[in-house]
C-alpha cells in the first residue's frame, strides 16, 4: 500500500501533510455528494451489519458510515486515489475497507476510526458525542459567554472543540488528548470545517496545560474495560476515575468565574448514584457552585451482561456544570 501512495504523490509535501490534505479533499467531495451519516452504538451497528453479512457495500454510506467492504468499481477513480493518498485503504478479500468513518453532527462532518473500534488507540465517536456537543452548545447559547481560553479534555475526533471554536471564534480552544491519533483526527476535522482557533495538544488530562481557562469541556471514557482501551476505560470506582480527576484538575485550572462542563456516564448501584456521592465529598467546602443533571437514564445497557457490571442496575448519562467562584 505504501508504494501505491508514493506513486500517486508528486507534491513534494511531507507524508503526514499529504495524507491530511487528501482526507480534507475527500471530506469535501463527500459533502458535495450530500453524504450524511448518524453514528449509532456499537451494538446497533453490529445488528445492522449482521443484516448485510456477506454483502458488499452498495454506496458511500456503506463504505464510510457502516464500515462495510467494497469493490473498487463502487468508488469513483478520483475518490479512490484520494483514499490511497490518505492511507486509509485496507485490503479485504478481493475488495477493500476504509480504516476511518465520517459522521454527521449538525452541519459538521467528522472523521474517526472505523467500526469496530477494537484498537487501543481508536478514535471513538457515537451517541455520547451527540449528547455531549448538544449540552455544550445549549450552555453556550444560554450563557452567551465571552471566552478567551478554553480546553476540551480527551478531544477524540475534536467534535466538542470544533463546535466550541465555531461558536467562539475569538477564543483559543485547546484540544487535549493523550492519544496522538486523536490529535491527528482533530487537526484534519478542524481543517475540513475551516476552523482556525483549535490548537491540538498532547497531554494526560490537563497536566501539560496552563491554568486560567474560562471553560473546560470534557466527555471522558467512563466504562469498566478489561482491555483498558484509552477511548473507553474510565478506571477508578465503577469507571468514574477519570471523571473525578478532571473535576480535581478543573478546580486548579479554571480562571475565577470559569466553568467546567463534564459529560460522563455513571454506573448506578441499588438505586444510588456513587459518582454524585463522590462529587459531594470532593466539592464540599470548595470555592465553587455546581449543578448535576441526569440527561439519559439508560445508556449502553448491553454492558450489564459483563461480569464487571454484576452489581450495576443501569448506566446513566449525566452532566456536571461547575463554576469557580
Amino acid at each position: 500500500m505504501q508504494a501505491a501512495i508514493s506513486a500517486h504523490d508528486t507534491s513534494g509535501a511531507a507524508p503526514s501533510e499529504r495524507r491530511s490534505q487528501a482526507l480534507v479533499e475527500l471530506a469535501d467531495k463527500l459533502r458535495s455528494y450530500g453524504y450524511h451519516f448518524t453514528t449509532v452504538t456499537p451494538l446497533t451497528h453490529a445488528y445492522n451489519n449482521e443484516r448485510q453479512s456477506g454483502k458488499w457495500a452498495q454506496d458511500l454510506r456503506d463504505v464510510f458510515g457502516w464500515s462495510r467492504p467494497f469493490l473498487r468499481e463502487l468508488v469513483a477513480p478520483d475518490d479512490f486515489d484520494l483514499m490511497l493518498q490518505a492511507g486509509i485503504l485496507r485490503p479485504w478479500a478481493e475488495g477493500w475497507r476504509s480504516s476511518i468513518r465520517w459522521s454527521s453532527l449538525g452541519d459538521l462532518l467528522l472523521s474517526h476510526s472505523a467500526y469496530p473500534t477494537s484498537n487501543t488507540e481508536a478514535v471513538f465517536f457515537g451517541p455520547d458525542t451527540y449528547r455531549f456537543v448538544n449540552a455544550v452548545e445549549r450552555w453556550l447559547t444560554f450563557n452567551q459567554p465571552s471566552l478567551a481560553r478554553a480546553a476540551d479534555i480527551g478531544c477524540g475526533s475534536g467534535a466538542g472543540a470544533i463546535a466550541l471554536a465555531r461558536a467562539q471564534p475569538d477564543c483559543q480552544v485547546l484540544a487535549v488528548d493523550i492519544n496522538p491519533q486523536a490529535l491527528q483526527m482533530t487537526c484534519v476535522n478542524a481543517r475540513v470545517e475551516r476552523v482556525k482557533n483549535v490548537s491540538p495538544k498532547l497531554s494526560s488530562l490537563l497536566d501539560n496545560v496552563e491554568g486560567g481557562l474560562d471553560l473546560i469541556i470534557a466527555n471522558p471514557p467512563y466504562m469498566m474495560d478489561a482491555q483498558e482501551r484509552a477511548y473507553r476505560h474510565g478506571g477508578g470506582e465503577l469507571g468514574a476515575g477519570l471523571s473525578i480527576q478532571i473535576v480535581e484538575q478543573a478546580l486548579g485550572k479554571l480562571a475565577p468565574g470559569g466553568t467546567l462542563l463534564l459529560y460522563t456516564g455513571v454506573a448506578m448501584v441499588q438505586g444510588q448514584d456513587p459518582f454524585h456521592a463522590q462529587l459531594q465529598r470532593l466539592l464540599d467546602g470548595s470555592e465553587s457552585t455546581w449543578e448535576y443533571q441526569e440527561l439519559d437514564p439508560d445508556v449502553f445497557s448491553e454492558e450489564l451482561r459483563r461480569p464487571e457490571y454484576a452489581s450495576v442496575e443501569r448506566i446513566a448519562a449525566v452532566l456536571l456544570t461547575l463554576t469557580l467562584n
